[in-house]
């Protein structure tokens, strides 16, 4: 047995402080960005006297099992101004297009076939600068959503209301994440907890924040947008949205905020599946840099690793840091949760849900070195977005 070094029970306890430290300045310091707030519910703004007219853009590849309810969802919209949509079919091989048209209901619907994938591109947002294109300069807004949301038949007037009384270019909901599945109740809340600890909302909602925006539903307006050079300025960006959210905050102010109004409808239902989904941007995040790549990891070992090792394996201060380090990111989590429903013990296991993230990311890193980054219905996007 080697003899435990002199300089063991320091070293715990400077780790143990450190992290002790981050996570009081997460908690108290760091925008309040744990405390779920910034709420398509809050301040619900007046209603304008004339309502723009808007156009949904749609971009679609192999949908088949979403396409048809978030379609559904977009043609109940009771919307009182002028409304259309516009589904940009993406080279679908599983009838997506035809069972989009089959959904009926009052709004103008039109069903445009994709170009091919130009060079430079990242597919979703080839789709959309088609439809964008197709759309033409008539709408006051674009109404970018996935195929695979879900809204509520008042979501566009509630998006429109806030984008009217608050001048604002671009209006982003964060949409209810499936979370039915033991995989997605585990690690699906943690998802947004930590997009939410990267880009806190109330700091996104300030004239001086940084700007991001969820893809899920983003209504942007059109000038703001063709004065940023249009969809064709962030054409190689993989993490699509915030670059959008950054790219329209220098036109003007924005607003994010959660919704239970907009839910996704894609069903994530073993680990494997969440983790392809974190994997495909999470190196992106990082600028496909190496170092990031270890200080990320070595970050996320002290943050989320250290406080629960120090509480069973510490003595001293250094387990009281500890122990005091994993109590508060419980804490941290629960509102998080209680907008999931999820059981409040979730917080407790936040060190390992965490590592999970962290092999994630471990695993983007290989897929994009492998030449697979970004890996989406058949496509490897990451070298395009470099």
């Amino acid at each position: 047995m080697v003899p435990a070094s002199g300089n063991d029970p320091v070293i715990a306890l400077i780790v143990g402080g450190l992290s002790l430290t981050i996570w009081l300045g997460l908690v108290f310091a760091h925008g309040g960005f744990w405390l779920a707030r910034e709420r398509d519910t809050n301040r619900a703004p007046s209603e304008p006297a004339d309502w723009p007219e808007v156009i949904a853009i749609v971009p679609a590849r192999d949908e088949a099992d979403v396409i048809a309810r978030a379609i559904g969802s977009l043609r109940a919209q009771d919307y009182p101004g002028r409304f259309r949509i516009i589904l940009v079919d993406d080279s679908s091989s599983d009838g997506t297009a035809g069972i989009a048209s089959a959904t009926a209901g009052p709004h103008l619907f039109e069903v445009m076939a994709g170009q091919p994938l130009a060079s430079g591109w990242t597919g979703k947002l080839w789709a959309v600068a088609q439809g964008i294109e197709h759309a033409g300069a008539a709408p006051r807004y674009l109404w970018l959503t996935d195929a695979d949301i879900e809204h509520d038949a008042d979501t566009l007037r509630t998006l429109v209301a806030r984008g009217e009384a608050g001048g604002l270019t671009l209006v982003s909901l964060m949409a209810e994440l499936r979370c039915t599945s033991m995989a997605e109740r585990a690690l699906i809340p943690a998802f947004v907890f930590f997009f939410q600890m990267l880009y806190p909302f109330a700091r996104v909602n300030r004239p001086n924040g940084p700007g991001a925006a969820a893809g899920g539903c983003m209504l942007v307006r059109r000038d703001a947008l063709a004065a940023a050079g249009g969809i064709a300025a962030i054409r190689t960006a993989l993490i699509d949205d915030c670059t959008l959210g950054a790219l329209l905050k220098e036109r003007g102010p924005i607003w994010l905020g959660l919704t239970h109004r907009s839910r996704s409808i894609r069903a994530y239902d073993d680990a494997g599946v969440i983790a392809a989904m974190i994997s495909r941007s999470a190196y992106a995040q990082l600028g496909y840099s190496p170092l990031l790549l270890i200080g990320t990891l070595i970050g996320l070992a002290l943050v989320y690793g250290a406080p629960p090792i120090l509480a069973f394996a510490g003595s001293g201060w250094a387990q009281l840091a500890g122990a005091s380090a994993w109590a508060l990111m419980a804490v941290a989590f629960q509102p998080m949760l209680r907008f999931y429903r999820r059981s409040p013990l979730w917080g407790v296991a936040l060190p390992l849900i965490a590592a999970f993230y962290a092999g994630c990311t471990l695993l983007s890193a290989w897929q994009h070195m492998r030449g697979r980054g970004g890996m989406w219905k058949g496509r490897a996007q990451a070298s395009e977005a470099r």
